[in-house]
């Protein structure tokens, strides 16, 4: 057993401990990676019966990114719309349809958000636009503060009711000025997106004092809130602790698996804290801090 899956399986043995009955080990199939000659497009795997990871294929776009699709009773989110090469309406359309279905036609209004606003996560947006019944959130930091209602951003915490079922929405900028995470507590799951996941993280230098607060305000977070697991955007690392794929991979074999255990939230922080104000690119086993040159209009 590696550090990654002794950390894991640690931590999924404190949920259980906590008696949740979503504390189940949190196991996927194996994801579309590149290494078939022909794969689908995207691929659906379920949480729960309200909860739906999906992966978008390595062959479509190289930044293969994961999107989420959260029901609550009233309104479903979907956090990310991919990074173009493929319609993903298709695939949203089809889960919202499944659950209605299973509902006796339940209206539902879908809420279209963002980890961030990167072009990687937001390309299918254009698709949504016409849709009824739908809400895109902008990509500027003040219009993600505005729609999520936070009263004093990126410090404090948004609370969003999707009808029964209450997402805390963290602002975590640094990798990107729009950046947020969403915690389930349903679940125990805490959507990432591009600041934590097993990869590289990129931090724009001029960004990286935000990054480092953003980290602060995570781990302090975490301590008063169970996480079963981190589900971030991207894999970039393979099963090989520290060994990360080369840049625009068209392959992705060997993946590490895609939950991150709530270990990996205070190896970030005290990571960043140790780089100090000229930080270099550190290397982890389950995450790469990538400080990238300056991005003055990102």
């Amino acid at each position: 057993m590696n550090r990654t899956q002794r950390c894991f399986s640690l931590a999924l043995g404190a949920s259980l401990l906590l008696g949740a009955a979503d504390a189940k080990p949190l196991a996927f199939a194996p994801w579309i990676n590149g290494t078939a000659a022909r794969e689908p497009e995207t691929q659906v795997q379920a949480i729960d019966r309200d909860t739906f990871v999906i992966r978008q294929s390595v062959k479509t776009n190289f930044e293969a990114p994961f999107l989420y699709l959260i029901f609550g009773r009233d309104r479903v989110l979907l956090l990310d719309t991919g990074a173009g090469g493929l319609k993903i309406r298709p695939t949203v359309d089809r889960l919202i349809a499944d659950w209605q279905a299973r509902r006796g036609g339940r209206p539902i209004r879908l809420i279209v958000a963002h980890s961030h606003s990167h072009g990687d996560h937001h390309a299918g947006d254009d698709e949504f636009r016409d849709r009824q019944n739908t809400d895109v959130v902008g990509l500027k930091p003040a219009e993600v503060a505005a729609f999520f209602h936070f009263a004093d951003w990126p410090r404090d915490v948004a609370r969003f009711d999707l009808g029964g079922r209450v997402l805390e929405v963290l602002a975590t900028p640094g990798h990107q000025p729009a950046h947020i995470m969403a915690y389930d507590a349903r679940t125990r799951l805490l959507f990432s997106g591009d600041m934590l996941y097993p990869g590289r993280l990129y931090v724009p230098l001029n960004h990286f004092d935000d990054f480092r607060a953003s980290a602060e305000r995570l781990a302090a977070f975490a301590k008063t809130h169970p996480i079963r697991a981190l589900l971030g955007a991207h894999i970039e690392m393979t099963t090989t602790p520290g060994k990360d794929y080369p840049m625009e991979a068209p392959v992705h074999a060997d993946e590490h698996p895609l939950p991150l255990a709530p270990a990996a939230i205070e190896e970030l922080r005290a990571a960043v804290e140790k780089l100090g104000p000229v930080p270099a690119i550190d290397r982890h086993s389950d995450f790469i801090v990538h400080p990238v040159p300056a991005r003055p209009n990102d």
